[in-house]
């Protein structure tokens, strides 16, 4: 399965233009967490509107699984806590969100709310444990913040990850986690975007301004994955122990410079 991540859009037109014309080269889009700017002049609900067309035509060239972030809560549950009612609609448009867990091939993909508050992270727990129980071959989490004291949550100055996280990946020790959240980290010193923690393997794209945003391709059978951003590229086998730095490419693996896929060309 050819996969394609990214996170923190934050509304940026011209990135979910470039994720509408590149979707259909993909098996699976993943946008982990952060569709909307809290930051912008645009009404949120306006926003809303329209990167829910948005999904739709990224729906309609591939599969596609979304999670909320922080930027994306929109009202209150019956316990008062903040939650993105709006990206729990998605599932309505054969779209996997918040609180769904959905196979794909022999992967088990588990997609986590933001949450916002001690019940909905006790929500967040069962529902890892359940799918802990559940038969697959790989398990991926798809999670909006990266784990707390991870090169994948430092902003070059302190880690802003998930402690809960981090303790969930230590006990439950699922193959990969899709995050975002902390837009610094693949380009601070002392920062990446991927990381290790025992066997599973975490990965941040991090958040650049326009398009093609800051991306992860993930190839699960060839066990690669390449981050493409205009800092440069990077590679890492899952099979292969983590060394850093991991150095810049001059050139792309030979699985993604075929003329049928995207990437063919290291963008400028």
């Amino acid at each position: 399965m050819r996969c394609l991540i990214v996170a923190d859009l934050h509304y940026s037109l011209a990135q979910y233009d470039w994720l509408v014309d590149v979707a259909g080269y993909f098996d699976l889009v993943v946008i982990a967490g952060d569709h909307l700017d809290l930051a912008s002049q645009v009404d949120w609900r306006a926003q809303t509107v329209v990167v829910r067309k948005y999904i739709d035509r990224i729906r309609a060239k591939t599969r596609l699984i979304t999670c909320s972030g922080n930027h994306d809560l929109d009202s209150r549950d019956g316990n008062g806590e903040k939650v993105a009612r709006w990206i729990r609609d998605f599932r309505h448009r054969d779209v996997p969100a918040d609180d769904e867990s959905v196979q794909i091939e022999d992967i088990l993909f588990t997609i986590c709310p933001w949450w916002d508050g001690p019940l909905t992270r006790e929500r967040v727990g069962a529902q890892i444990a359940a799918d802990a129980l559940k038969p697959k071959s790989r398990w991926i989490w798809v999670y909006h913040a990266p784990p707390d004291n991870s090169p994948t949550s430092w902003t070059g100055q302190r880690h802003y990850g998930d402690t809960a996280l981090t303790e969930w990946i230590e006990q439950y020790r699922p193959d990969i986690v899709f995050s975002g959240h902390v837009h610094q980290s693949p380009f601070a010193k002392g920062g990446s975007w991927v990381d290790k923690i025992g066997s599973t393997i975490i990965f941040n794209a991090g958040h650049s301004y326009g398009a093609p945003p800051a991306h992860i391709i993930l190839d699960t059978e060839i066990g690669e994955a390449v981050w493409l951003s205009q800092a440069g590229v990077q590679s890492f086998r899952l099979d292969q122990p983590l060394q850093r730095p991991l150095p810049y490419l001059t050139s792309l693996p030979d699985w993604l410079t075929s003329r049928d896929r995207a990437g063919d060309q290291i963008p400028a």
